[in-house]
């Protein structure tokens, strides 16, 4: 009889190229999906007040597995159940968020994947001076419903310092708050846009690049997908990866390992990647130091 996996997604539809890796993942790992598994998709799209009740359905559907796509999810599906095994796959800061207390034996029924983005703060940070040199002011676009958020805005505002930028917290956390976000942002004089990792800034993606366009902002995101889409520059870990290695924590719980005894993985590698078609509407010029050190250039 197949085992049953719930899917619970806020950023992407059960369509679109990140989860669908999970298939492959599923695949390689020898399981066929209507032979070996049945994948239950569960997509709220964005709204955040959806995913509590879409996290008790795919309970009540007495699923084997959930695999959740944000920090939101995760939450809802750890308080939905205490005894189904959740999987993170794109969760900011596990232990900051209170998923769980320790990363190498999270312990209960969680396990899953790190983005490690309270860790890449500074980095992206340089990347974006490096960008722009002249650049001071810097708006931290956030998601009030992130529990991360909040440490993140912290450490970004720690990191600024020491590069010599001012930052401006500004947040957003629904569709009708990010025009009134922009008019903070260009209030305060701010140069680029530092977009904190949150499935409501993927959703609405395209109402951000509008702005960003039209206001002539850069945009810093946390996924190369999005620059291939419209956003400026990202520095982070691969998605897609992430999402196919996924179905390496399906297969070990479903062969009988406990998930709190699976540690939680951290990326180890992560790729840079730049739109130069966004850069030139933007009106600026890319260095050539940023273009050598490129996994992907848009052009």
């Amino acid at each position: 009889m197949p085992r049953r996996i719930g899917v619970l997604l806020v950023a992407w539809a059960p369509s679109d190229k990140q989860p669908q890796q999970l298939i492959k993942g599923l695949r390689d790992a020898g399981y066929v999906e209507g032979r070996d598994v049945i994948i239950e998709w569960r997509f709220a799209a964005g709204d955040y007040g959806r995913v509590p009740a879409l996290a008790a359905d795919l309970v009540a559907k007495q699923v084997d597995i959930i695999l959740t796509d944000s920090t939101p999810a995760a939450l809802a599906a750890k308080q939905s159940t205490s005894a189904i095994p959740i999987v993170m796959v794109t969760v900011g800061d596990p232990v900051g968020s209170g998923l769980v207390t320790n990363l190498a034996k999270p312990g209960g029924n969680i396990t899953g994947l790190s983005m490690m983005m309270n860790e890449l703060s500074a980095k992206r940070l340089q990347l974006l001076k490096e960008l722009l040199p002249g650049v001071r002011r810097v708006a931290v676009l956030w998601d009030p419903n992130v529990a991360w958020h909040k440490s993140a805005v912290q450490n970004l505002t720690t990191a600024a310092k020491s590069l010599s930028l001012q930052t401006t917290p500004v947040r957003a956390g629904r569709r009708e708050e990010i025009d009134s976000a922009f008019a903070t942002i260009r209030r305060a004089r701010s140069e680029a846009v530092y977009v904190l990792d949150s499935a409501f800034f993927v959703v609405h993606r395209a109402q951000l690049f509008g702005l960003s366009a039209k206001w002539k902002l850069p945009l810093i995101y946390g996924q190369k997908e999005l620059v291939r889409e419209g956003a400026l520059i990202s520095y982070s870990a691969n998605f897609e990866d992430i999402w196919r290695r996924s179905a390496v924590y399906v297969d070990k719980i479903l062969k009988g390992a406990k998930p709190g005894d699976l540690p939680i993985e951290q990326p180890s590698m992560f790729e840079l990647a730049v739109n130069l078609r966004t850069a030139q509407l933007l009106g600026l010029k890319v260095p050539e130091s940023i273009l050598l050190r490129a996994d992907e250039v848009i052009k």
